[in-house]
């Protein structure tokens, strides 16, 4: 047991213990410290709220998650959704100096990367951080980027409740503070009058950070994500302890599919009939013809061939055969739990809010589809239901249009629409 413990062991996973058997797991739902007291921690003259006990519980979620062909791909889904067909503003109500002055700002900022990188934030950890970059004159919003949430912790709340500092760093290095950057942070709730009221005392910063946080019930620091009830409850941890079993069960079977058995006198017929008397040229003569045997068997070059052999009666009666091949019954090798490996994937679809049609085929022996028209409207349903967080994401962007004075703008995301055979097109967009 002490090897063990000095050992990594994963979520879920068959290991064999010196003096007994069992399965080993580690309790998906342990990664959401958050529940227990949280202290503020100091890295040199930065005070930061960890996220997490020890302020790394985005990435073991992460880790989480990617161990998970499920949920990887129910997450990448639901961000894709978000995306629709991609973020813009609409400059129809626009005079063309306004409309232009727009087009200039998307070609001078990478808004398809920022916008698709905010969408996984959201998805994954439900908030995600934009930072604005002003001019000189701090006279107009110029750069808009990014900063990944999982690398940002928010700074002590005052005794309002209001966070004015994000920290950007590598956390799982335990950085130092020159390896940290700080940015001020708008206020959650009037992040523009808050920007205006900084510039007219005289602000010498150019770089501000607006977050984006999804309200949830219980009021936190950092959000928890919706899907942490699979990892509280117990799907999650079935789900990856049938793939576990698998895997061991094919590890430790030897998936036979033909049982060849072979007279000892026939190698004796066939080394004298060859005039093979040498020992080591005997045994290579014999590796020789069984590789005969396996490649006449297998391949599907192969399929259908008829194998004919020699076969003598004994004494009394019973058949001697110098040859014999027996078809092996592999079907239910590595078969077991179909329907429950189907059932924890219809699962975690369900918590994700995916449906699996909208993924693929659903995953075990009894296969389901739904129809054409079925899958249109499960897919236009998929984007609506992203209006909330697309309404939460544009937050920084109906501040960076009344700041520049694009008047008549608005930040718009279409939704993508499948379309049927009499409309002669696969797709249309359309606003929600």
């Amino acid at each position: 047991m002490n090897d063990i413990k000095k050992t990594y062991i994963p979520p879920a996973a068959v290991l064999d213990l010196p003096t007994c058997s069992a399965l080993v797991t580690t309790a998906s739902a342990e990664v959401f410290r958050e529940m227990g007291e949280i202290t503020p921690r100091d890295f040199g003259r930065y005070t930061i709220m960890p996220w997490g006990g020890d302020n790394l519980m985005p990435y073991d979620i992460l880790e989480k998650i990617e161990a998970d062909e499920t949920m990887v791909s129910c997450l990448e889904f639901n961000s894709e959704m978000c995306y629709g067909a991609g973020l813009t503003y609409d400059v129809t109500d626009c005079l063309p100096k306004d409309a232009r002055r727009v087009k200039d700002f998307f070609e001078d900022n990478a808004v398809e990367r920022y916008f698709m990188g905010v969408c996984h934030d959201f998805k994954y950890f439900g908030f995600c951080v934009s930072v604005i970059i002003l001019s000189k004159n701090f006279k107009n919003i110029v750069r808009i980027r990014r900063k990944e949430a999982i690398y940002c912790r928010f700074g002590v709340a005052d005794k309002s409740g209001r966070i004015s500092r994000v920290y950007y760093a590598n956390w799982r290095q335990n950085p130092d503070e020159k390896d940290i950057e700080e940015i001020e942070m708008l206020d959650e709730d009037a992040p523009l009058a808050d920007l205006r009221e900084r510039i007219e005392k005289g602000t010498a910063s150019h770089k501000y950070a607006v977050v984006s946080r999804i309200p949830t019930v219980d009021s936190t620091y950092y959000p928890i994500p919706y899907y942490a009830a699979l990892f509280k409850g117990h799907w999650y941890d079935i789900k990856q302890l049938i793939g576990a079993a698998k895997s061991a069960k094919l590890r430790n079977s030897a998936p036979l599919k033909y049982h060849i058995q072979i007279q000892s006198s026939y190698w004796e017929k066939l080394y004298e009939q060859e005039g093979i008397t040498d020992p080591e040229e005997q045994r290579e003569r014999a590796n020789r013809q069984k590789q005969i045997f396996i490649d006449y068997l297998t391949g599907a070059e192969n399929s259908g061939k008829v194998l004919f052999s020699e076969f003598e009666m004994n004494f009394d009666g019973k058949l001697t055969e110098d040859i014999r091949i027996t078809k092996l019954d592999t079907a239910t090798q590595g078969g077991d739990w179909s329907t429950d490996i189907q059932e924890a994937v219809n699962m975690i679809c369900f918590v994700l809010r995916v449906h699996p049609n909208l993924l693929g085929a659903v995953p075990g022996k009894s296969q389901s589809n739904n129809s054409g028209s079925d899958k249109r409207e499960l897919y236009t349903i998929a984007q609506a239901i992203q209006k909330a967080h697309r309404d939460l994401l544009f937050s920084v962007h109906r501040l960076i249009i009344r700041f520049n004075n694009y008047a008549g703008a608005r930040p718009v995301c279409p939704i993508l629409q499948l379309t049927t055979l009499d409309e002669h097109r696969d797709i249309k967009q359309s606003e929600i």
